[in-house]
């Protein structure tokens, strides 16, 4: 089920509320009694919004000119994100304004960088998501030097909600997890502000397709009671526990938890609550083919959604109702609908939201028999994927792209089968009566000869079948384009190494230890400009094929992503290792490639490093930590001339000192003597090539990253 962006904007509008009023008792020490009664009003609004905002209205009416600004300043806010929580724009608008308008005659930054922050965000609202990104980066790039935690808190968390809807996730995460270690700094509603946090944490993961993290975050929230169980906190985690537990599999308990949270939101008065569990409940019905009962519920938050001006919900409902048409064979009407939202989501620059679109249009056509339809849905929904992967450089992400594409072609496969049968069948349809046909005429022994014909054709399609069966298999753990082992494989292979390695308890062979060998091809992205992506992938199987020739037969190769590639190879002293790396760089240097009518150099960067590292246990340091320093040694290698390897060894000094700054940033470790470095270097260069008059520039762009 597509986690919607509006869910996300409650969480933002959440904080707003949350954030605008911070700065505890001890902050206000010497203000007056209204100030009071606005935190009094502000803790109601965690379970009645409607009568948080009745009182706060009455405390405004006795306020003048002579209240104190803080007082008004915050009385302001907070009648803004009331009224916006419950759908009264224009009155919301009103307040926002008058709050700018005051911070600007008492020249309060902290209070007007929020409220342009709100304006901000009102622009992502009106489907303007690069606009709003614009401004808030703007906002942080001027951020005054003594802006409160409470200001940052604020502009941190529009950041984080802004990069999560434009689909990069790298970046969200960041800011998150920024907006996280603010909390600590917080005087007012820490714990309150922790789990809005979490929970925009667990929607991030969500996106990133990792539910069982997205779960873990959603119940350490919860574990935050009691206020957790606050009716607006509790719908709220409810909905996002849901969604995890959809994605697990799990659907009954995730519907289990949609309904519930809808009791909440409609209990509450929390229209964006029942507006969000609605269009889940709605996506539930559509999963399981029940299109009826799915058009009925959209139909129900499409109308409270115009009630409550929301264009983000407005498109979901629409999305929903088209898909339920769909299903119902009202083809032209869900078409229409469908693409009205893919244009708007595509227009605004919303790719998760394009992609996820893609993903159930396809689902519905397939299920519908419209299987051309649904193959052409999920060739954009790749391209799409695609664009989310080039534009995204976080690690992790790209391995969660990777495994989704893996995906998602398993499912073209197999639709392109189902499509080709049904033209098989028409086919054989077809020459079964013109053989009928012939039977009448022709004597009993051309019978025989058609049905043990007919055999041997269900003889050879079971064979394709077997074939199919048997590639799908292969490609599921294997790289289609070198015959390597994928990504994918060799995650699922740590993944059981860590339960082994629970189980197991002695001490790690610390004399013996498995060793990791990322490699990149040197000057890839030129020879894919200037030779074209086929000799670009020339030169990948090629350097595949040597990387198998001189590795043992207990080490596995395996193409890590685009141009990288990744040796495992166990039970390794460091001696062999550096055997191995120099062997790997000849192997692959030392004889030019014909790629694209031409005969050149190719040449490798490599970083390689033990697993365990320098007798660290894995709890300590794991694989994935262990990869990233390889990864820093290869780049290591890449500013210094390409062409050589770079081997972390040993930590010189104890590793509660050096692990903090060797998991971050590899060139400072080196520079405070807290790890030792071996180099190998890689063959001559056999003369000036056309890619060399790039290095000093791609030198000068590796130092500055």
């Amino acid at each position: 089920m597509h986690r919607f962006t509006p869910s996300l904007c409650r969480i933002l509008f959440s904080l707003c509320l949350l954030i605008a009023l911070l700065g505890g008792k001890a902050a206000y020490a010497d203000e007056n009694r209204e100030l009071q009664a606005v935190f009094d009003i502000f803790t109601l609004a965690d379970s009645d919004n409607a009568e948080a905002l009745k009182q706060l209205e009455q405390l405004y009416s006795t306020q003048n000119a002579e209240t104190s600004t803080k007082v008004r300043l915050t009385t302001l806010r907070a009648l803004y994100h009331l009224n916006a929580e419950l759908g009264n724009t224009s009155a919301a608008n009103g307040f926002l304004n008058a709050m700018r308008k005051l911070a600007l005659e008492c020249n309060d930054k902290d209070a007007l960088l929020m409220a342009d922050v709100i304006l901000a965000f009102q622009l992502h609202q009106a489907m303007k998501p690069e606009q709003a990104l614009a401004q808030l980066n703007q906002l942080l790039a001027n951020l005054h030097t003594d802006a409160s935690a409470d200001a940052r808190f604020r502009l941190y968390g529009a950041l984080g909600n802004i990069n999560y809807a434009l689909g990069h996730y790298d970046t969200s995460l960041r800011f998150y997890l920024d907006v996280l270690r603010l909390t600590d700094q917080l005087p007012f509603r820490r714990e309150q502000n922790r789990i809005f946090i979490l929970e925009g944490l667990a929607l991030l993961y969500i996106a990133m397709k990792d539910p069982e993290k997205s779960l873990a975050i959603v119940h350490e929230a919860l574990a935050l009671t009691p206020y957790s169980r606050a009716p607006k906190n509790y719908a709220s985690l409810l909905i996002d526990e849901g969604v995890a537990l959809n994605m697990l599999g799990r659907e009954e308990q995730a519907l289990d938890a949609y309904q519930r949270a809808l009791k909440i939101g409609r209990d509450s008065h929390l229209i964006d609550v029942e507006i969000s569990c609605l269009l889940y409940i709605a996506g539930y019905y559509l999963k399981h083919h029940q299109y009826k009962q799915a058009e009925t519920t959209a139909r129900q938050a499409l109308l409270r959604s115009e009630q409550f001006e929301d264009s983000g919900y407005i498109r979901n409902a629409k999305a929903s109702i088209g898909f339920a048409l769909l299903g119902q064979g009202k083809i032209t009407q869900g078409v229409e609908l469908v693409n009205e939202v893919i244009t708007i989501a595509t227009e605004t620059g919303e790719k998760s939201d394009v992609e996820e679109l893609l993903s159930q249009l396809a689902a519905v056509y397939e299920h519908v028999g419209m299987y051309k339809e649904a193959l052409a849905a999920v060739r954009k929904q790749q391209e799409v994927n695609a664009e989310l992967f080039r534009s995204d450089r976080s690690k992790a992400v790209a391995a969660i792209q990777e495994q989704f594409q893996s995906e998602q072609k398993q499912k073209q496969i197999a639709l392109l089968e189902r499509d080709n049968a049904l033209k098989d069948a028409a086919l054989q349809n077809h020459q079964l009566r013109q053989r009928v046909t012939m039977l009448i005429a022709v004597v009993i022994v051309v019978a025989g000869v058609f049905i043990f014909a007919l055999y041997r054709r269900v003889r050879q399609a079971n064979q394709k079948l077997r074939t199919v069966n048997t590639q799908l298999e292969f490609h599921a753990e294997r790289d289609p384009l070198t015959g390597l082992y994928n990504r994918r494989s060799f995650v699922e292979m740590m993944k059981n190494r860590q339960d082994h390695l629970k189980l197991d308890r002695r001490a790690a062979d610390i004399d013996s230890p498995d060793c990791l060998v990322l490699l990149d091809i040197d000057h890839f992205k030129q020879i894919n400009d200037t030779l074209g992506h086929a000799a670009g992938d020339v030169v990948l199987i090629e350097v595949a094929k040597r990387l198998r020739a001189v590795v043992r037969d207990s080490d596995m190769v395996l193409r890590w992503g685009g141009e990288e590639f990744l040796v495992f190879s166990p039970k390794s002293q460091h001696a062999q290792v550096v055997a191995l790396v120099e062997r790997v760089l000849y192997a692959i240097g030392e004889k030019r490639i014909h790629a694209g009518g031409r005969d050149i150099q190719v040449t490798v960067s490599a970083g390689f490093i033990a697993l365990p590292f320098s007798g660290v246990s894995e709890s300590q340091l794991n694989w994935e930590k262990v990869l990233q320093i390889a990864d820093m040694a290869l780049y290591l290698g890449k500013v210094n001339g390409r062409n050589r390897a770079y081997g972390v060894s040993e930590l010189l000094v104890a590793p509660d000192l050096a692990l903090p700054i060797l998991e971050q940033d590899l060139a400072a470790a080196i520079d405070a003597d807290m790890v030792s470095l071996t180099e190998v270097e890689g063959p001559p260069r056999f003369e000036q090539t056309i890619f060399d008059k790039h290095t000093k520039k791609e030198q000068n762009e590796l130092l500055a990253l």
